[in-house]
């Protein structure tokens, strides 16, 4: 049996071509979510999807990025169905097929080369938000609480727990405020 398995990262982004690319490659059944590919362990429909395939069916997918995002997540979801023996197949990245020797290497040296950009991508967003900081465009996340207002307390002999229950923060955050 053919299992189709489809995702997109956001709401408002449509399933329709993976759906019907997965139907016109002969899936009989097919999983689809909308969920950040980020971490396999969130997503539910293709943890149903892997629950739901059995030995000899093929779990197929357009892209490989559709799958997983990082080397890790794609080999654990491989040995995952390896172990159930199902096998694999990429529509869009055809010579990725766990039934063939050359599919399991171009699956390993794609999974490689997606980890990669992947951290690629992370290296430019950090080094964006650097040059936005020394521009002074980047402020980060402000702070939840004024430490200005946790002081005061605690010069008026408020203790750490007083002011954390009157702020409705941590303790640990009273501390932070503290020390700044």
């Amino acid at each position: 049996m053919l299992v189709g398995y489809a995702r997109v990262s956001s709401a408002g982004q449509s399933l329709d071509i993976q759906n019907e690319a997965l139907a016109e490659a002969g899936c009989d059944k097919v999983f689809a979510e909308k969920m950040s590919g980020r971490s396999a362990k969130d997503r539910v429909q293709l943890q149903n999807a892997i629950d739901f395939v059995r030995d000899g069916d093929t779990l197929v997918v357009t892209r490989l990025d559709r799958l997983a995002r990082s080397v890790g997540d794609l080999h654990q979801i491989i040995e995952n169905l390896d172990s159930k023996g199902v096998a694999f197949k990429c529509i869009n990245q055809s010579s990725v097929d766990t039934d063939t020797s050359t599919g399991r290497l171009m699956l390993a040296v794609l999974g490689a080369v997606a980890a990669f950009e992947n951290d690629i991508r992370r290296e430019r967003q950090m080094e964006g938000i650097a040059k936005a900081k020394e521009r002074g465009v980047y402020k980060g996340r402000p702070p939840s609480i004024d430490p200005s207002r946790v002081k005061k307390l605690h010069e008026q002999g408020h203790g750490a727990s007083q002011i954390a229950r009157e702020l409705s923060i941590g303790r640990a955050s009273v501390y932070r405020a503290l020390a700044a």
